[in-house]
């Protein structure tokens, strides 16, 4: 069948120096199947006969594995930047209708050549043994006719980034983004903060219900994918392909339980403090990002360059690696930073794995929250960085909960060094309150989003109607308790739209939570010894995916924990940050 054409990868972009190919020529691209399937085929054919020829096999199996996954991120991150460009959403939509169907069966044969293999009992089990069980897993729940429905899942997924991308306001006369409107929330006008969340909110109720009968679709096409592979619901399929193997569904619901215990109280005083300080009779949710001391909203940059710039400088002075890493990013054009219309929503940090040099996408309006993003996924793009030398691809994909250890660190890390962003000290007070307060509002809402995924796919042929009812009594459980959404009711059955992750990526979403707590632990060891616990950070970030999450967590210095106690005492020392701001 006719196929677009491959993109090219270098357009707007100086391709970057990438290590020497041994297996595929150095001239290789990806046009279509037709070129790639006779390595596959090779690679299944191949005789081996002893273990080095094994791991010689491995090793050219993952060569042309991060060949097929940077050709892949480009085509998303390009149809990303400009999901209104239907070229860009044919290449990545030709990719995965048309490629990646056929790489699945083939990759499956090449997981049960090596398991069969008898020379794998001969390799360096320490130095495989995390590969080789996840090897194991994706064997375990492998259904050919799950093939098909991953590709009909992927294409609804880009739905609703197009969907979420195309809403625009305007306020003013201007139009914008949601992202930028959403900035006004921190003026210190009420009526106007009141007019942008009412706008904004509008606008997505214009597509609430298109955005809800594709989330129906979505949650079907899921659980038909986790019958297939003979899992009760897709919840319990989701912690198989995730490779969860150090905690379980029960584990989550006690994470949920120990939130609500300790953080959500903290919330609620917090929220009081606001209430008082604003004058205010009651809270409404235009009232939660204005800065209570009347002052006008932080404004630490005023465009993408000047965050990007920033950012390099506090990288710098952590340590002149983590600055490089910005500055070689800078130099072969992997951002993209600054929000504009036909955007997809979200920001991300991509890795690319034959390069080794990730690609970082953004909506920055100037807020301080932008910079909290940047620093984010500057974090992930160190971990990247750390990892790219590692010699198999799968070593550089560690689980969420240590992908995300690596950027909630570095949020908190790197606030010693803020004075670049704020060089006003009531400013910069300011800034780091507000984080704070953020970081401990990230837990609430996670749990909100987990526990609320959990009875999704537990109750897989629910009504819209008890979907909405069950989001709101779970979002009254976790969140805004002392708010008044008087009048506003029509729009919190809807709130959790707002949220991709349920769209695009199911169940990636407690590890926020369970690395925000490792985070606040290697804060703390920072604050402590800021040389040592940074060198303890890298260390564990450059063990890629060799080790269990525990392992690494344990070589960074912390606990992989969320017991309510260990909760309780991580809370309580940003308690006493907060109060020394």
């Amino acid at each position: 069948m006719p196929y677009p054409a491959a993109p090219d990868l270098t357009a707007d972009v100086t391709t970057p120096a990438r290590p020497p190919r041994r297996y595929l020529p150095e001239s290789f691209a990806v046009t279509d199947w037709a070129t790639i399937k006779p390595y596959f085929q090779e690679l299944r054919e191949r005789p081996i006969g002893s273990a080095a020829e094994l791991e010689r096999w491995l090793l050219d199996r993952s060569e042309l594995e991060s060949v097929l996954s940077e050709d892949l991120a480009w085509r998303y991150i390009r149809m990303t930047c400009d999901t209104q460009n239907e070229q860009r959403s044919a290449d990545f939509q030709y990719f995965v209708s048309e490629i990646e169907p056929n790489v699945a069966p083939h990759d499956h044969a090449l997981n049960e050549k090596l398991v069969a293999s008898p020379f794998a009992a001969d390799l360096d089990q320490q130095r495989y043994r995390i590969f080789l069980r996840s090897v194991r897993r994706a064997l375990e729940i492998y259904r050919a006719e799950n093939i098909p429905l991953k590709t009909d899942i992927s294409t609804k997924q880009q739905q609703y980034a197009a969907v979420v991308g195309a809403m625009m306001v305007t306020l003013d006369g201007e139009e914008m983004t949601l992202q930028r409107a959403a900035d006004r929330l921190k003026d210190t006008d009420r009526a106007r903060r009141e007019e942008a969340w009412r706008a904004v909110q509008e606008r997505r109720a214009q597509d609430v219900q298109p955005l809800d009968a594709l989330f129906t679709e979505l949650v079907g096409l899921r659980h038909q994918m986790a019958l297939n592979a003979d899992f009760a619901n897709f919840r319990d399929y989701m912690f198989a392909a995730l490779g969860r193997f150090d905690y379980t569904a029960e584990d989550c619901r006690a994470f949920h339980r120990a939130i609500q215990e300790t953080v959500v109280p903290l919330i609620d005083e917090i929220d009081q403090q606001r209430r008082r300080d604003l004058g205010l009779s009651e809270l409404r949710p235009w009232d939660l990002d204005v800065d209570v001391s009347g002052k006008a909203p932080l404004r630490p940059f005023d465009t993408g360059q000047e965050l990007l710039e920033k950012t390099i400088t506090v990288f710098q002075r952590l340590d002149p690696f983590l600055g490089d890493c910005l500055t070689t990013m800078r130099e072969m054009g992997h951002l993209d930073l600054e929000s504009r219309k036909g955007k997809a929503p979200g920001g991300y940090n991509y890795p690319l794995d034959e390069t080794g040099v990730p690609f970082i996408f953004m909506n920055a309006t100037s807020s301080l929250r932008d910079v909290i993003t940047m620093l984010h996924e500057g974090g992930h793009a160190v971990h990247s960085f750390l990892t790219r030398r590692l010699p198999m691809g799968a070593d550089k994909h560690p689980p969420s909960e240590v992908a995300e250890l690596a950027s909630m660190s570095m949020e908190l890390i790197s606030m010693d060094h803020w004075d670049v962003f704020f060089a006003d000290e009531d400013e910069l007070r300011r800034a780091k309150k507000t984080h704070l307060e953020s970081v401990l509002e990230t837990f609430p809402w996670v749990a909100t989003i987990d526990k609320f995924q959990h009875w999704i796919y537990e109750n897989p042929t629910h009504s819209s109607a008890h979907r909405q009812a069950y989001w709101q009594e779970i979002f009254d459980e976790f969140n805004q308790r002392t708010v008044s959404w008087q009048g506003l009711e029509s729009y919190k059955p809807w709130l959790w739209q707002k949220q991709l992750h349920l769209y695009e990526v199911p169940f990636y979403y407690i590890e926020y939570a369970m690395a925000q707590l490792g985070a606040i632990a290697v804060w703390r060891n920072y604050r402590h010894d800021p040389q040592a616990g940074l060198d303890a950070y890298k260390r564990a970030l450059a063990l890629g995916y060799t080790a269990t999450i525990g392992e690494i967590y344990e070589a960074a210095g912390i606990r992989f924990d969320f017991s309510t106690d260990y909760l309780r005492s991580l809370v309580d020392f940003v308690r006493a940050e907060m109060a020394q701001l």
